[in-house]
């Protein structure tokens, strides 16, 4: 009877792996065919053949050297203060409201919680217009530090996840702190944020890729601005009708070279961005 229990068991956990094995192939393929056309000398969008015939780093090379048309390092730059300046923003932002919530017990607070939920429901770009001709009217149109704003301008909704860290740090610990003397500042700066750095890095990490990825927000205010495009929306005008066959490989290029800071950047911190998910829920 046990090995027959230990043989079903074994068959399907075989089975598992072997679907969970077809999976990973199945995900990694289009990763693995990118790179691979990045790296391919032959010319054009199409061709009849995965593995390219001829290698060449031509492709990346171009990127940095042929800057008149495309200029990706001026697009990486922009990008990457960007995304370093809504982060910063977006994390102080995220984690002080989430806190404020989580430990402060004030009138409106349910109904602030509740109207901050419903709206986190509708997505961002349904307020774009809105935003393009408000931006215009104060004169922050195809700037940088428009979409600096605008992607850190409601970073307040996605304080959840935080909240619900905060809620398992037990409260006793902030009521030991105020009794030596210590204000709710200090006990946030000083002893909270400390010890939570799961969530940190978490709020950290998400807040980097949104303006890193974004294309929709980019697009609407830049317009014709060229050199303040940002990666997103630079790579795409590779794709173009007029462009696609010239530079479809530099376009595989770029696409790989802005998915590099992202990969290492998980990779190293991917036990704290599961343990700031998974750490806890909220208590309300």
């Amino acid at each position: 009877m046990i090995k027959s229990v230990k043989f079903k068991n074994k068959i399907i956990n075989t089975i598992i792996y072997s679907i969970l094995s077809f999976m990973s192939v199945v995900w990694l393929f289009p990763v693995a065919w990118l790179i691979m056309q990045s790296f391919r000398k032959e010319p054009g969008a199409f061709t009849s053949y995965i593995i390219p015939k001829t290698w060449t780093l031509d492709n990346y090379i171009k990127l940095f050297t042929e800057t008149k048309l495309f200029n990706f390092p001026r697009w990486f730059l922009n990008t990457l203060l960007v995304a370093i300046a809504a982060c910063i923003i977006t994390t102080i932002l995220v984690l002080l409201t989430a806190y404020a919530f989580s430990r402060l017990r004030f009138k409106m607070r349910k109904p602030m919680m509740n109207v901050i939920l419903i709206l986190g429901m509708f997505p961002g770009f349904m307020s774009m217009i809105a935003i393009y001709h408000i931006l215009k009217a104060v004169g922050l149109t195809q700037s940088l530090l428009a979409l600096i704003l605008v992607y850190s301008g409601g970073a307040a909704m996605g304080y959840y996840i935080a909240k619900g860290f905060f809620d398992t740090v037990p409260y006793s610990i902030d009521e030991a702190a105020m009794l030596d003397g210590a204000n709710k500042n200090q006990v946030f700066w000083k002893i909270i944020l400390p010890m939570s750095k799961p969530v940190v890095i978490y709020t950290i990490l998400t807040s980097f890729l949104a303006p890193w990825m974004d294309f929709i927000f980019v697009s609407v205010i830049m317009k014709d601005n060229y050199q303040n495009y940002t990666v997103a929306l630079g790579l795409y005008q590779m794709l173009s009708r007029e462009n696609i066959q010239a530079y479809f490989t530099q376009f595989c290029a770029g696409a790989v070279l802005i998915a590099v800071p992202i990969t290492i950047l998980f990779i190293n911190m991917q036990k704290y961005y599961v343990s700031g998910v998974t750490s806890g829920g909220a208590k309300g």
